[in-house]
């Protein structure tokens, strides 16, 4: 895997100040694909110096509305509030788009209601990320893809991987100016995967047994009795995997499910190969802790 250019990092600039009430935190109750579309619009928002008594004046929405909008309350938005308040922003309107519409399904809108809350306010498809958005995404997509399917089914990981390129289309400008832009995306497709991936016993461990059953070491067996062993090692393994803090997870399904090198690992989460082997050596340690030995076959018999 190549290392992706890095583009220059333009210089951070503080956010505007501006006059009356400051604007609230996004509702505990907002969706995760709801989310995704909001936090960007919030942050352009944020960052462009405008206030919501100059928006409410070009936005058909009055001023109390677009603070609930902004902060994820009330009723879902018709999609030409939003293409209209992005048009204020500047934003790309059709990864914005894509990004509602998804969350209008989720939020249990009929198709009859997307397309009633669209008609006036036709998007249009022409619309192409910035060139290095598009170099960087064929860098990686392929990669991010294998992490994905680790935890989603097929439909599912291939939501989060096109949800995840439009968050980043969306973003793309705060993910240059971050420490480090591929970190910036790493997190960006972890926290999309890992919203749509089941949870043990409601608690913050992700359940991905299904992956046992395309393993490195799966593949390369042949004997029935050689896969039952190595499926039950397996599963025991992705279990107590789960347990694992974040970044030691993901070291530990790129290394050892598909036997990425360090250094691609390294570049493709954007941390120092000498913080990747540390999170393998650490992880390796608890794991050999806490997993019980395989039972022997008769044929090891003592």
């Amino acid at each position: 895997m190549t290392t992706p250019i890095e583009p220059p990092v333009p210089p951070a600039k503080p956010a505007p100040l501006r006059p009356g009430r400051k604007l609230g935190p996004i509702a505990d109750g907002v969706g995760s694909v709801h989310r995704a579309w909001l936090e960007p619009l919030r942050c352009t928002y944020l960052n462009s110096g405008l206030t919501l008594s100059y928006l409410s004046a070009r936005v058909p929405l009055a001023k109390s509305k677009l603070s609930e909008l902004l902060r994820g309350t009330g009723l879902y938005p018709r999609w030409e509030i939003i293409l209209s308040l992005s048009t204020q922003l500047q934003m790309p309107s059709w990864p914005l788009y894509q990004l509602w519409r998804q969350a209008a399904l989720e939020a249990q809108k009929s198709n009859d209601w997307i397309e009633r809350s669209s008609e006036k306010a036709s998007v249009t498809t022409s619309q192409t990320p910035p060139l290095d958005h598009r170099a960087f995404r064929e860098t990686v997509e392929d990669d991010y893809r294998l992490y994905a399917q680790v935890f989603l089914d097929d439909d599912q990981r291939d939501t989060a991987i096109a949800n995840t390129f439009d968050i980043l289309w969306l973003r793309w400008n705060e993910a240059l100016a971050s420490p480090d832009t591929r970190r910036f995306a790493w997190n960006t497709l972890r926290t999309t995967v890992m919203a749509r991936t089941p949870h043990i016993d409601g608690r913050p461990r992700p359940e991905f047994g299904a992956a046992a059953f395309d393993t490195v070491a799966l593949r390369t067996l042949t004997a029935d009795t050689e896969r039952m062993y190595q499926l039950a090692e397996s599963l025991q393994l992705f279990k107590a995997m789960s347990r694992l803090p974040d970044q030691q997870l993901d070291v530990m399904v790129l290394r050892q499910l598909y036997r990425i090198c360090p250094e691609g690992v390294s570049t493709l989460l954007g941390v120092p190969i000498a913080t990747i082997r540390s999170s393998e050596r650490h992880a390796a340690h608890f794991l050999e802790s806490v997993i019980c030995p395989p039972p022997e076959t008769e044929g090891n018999t003592a």
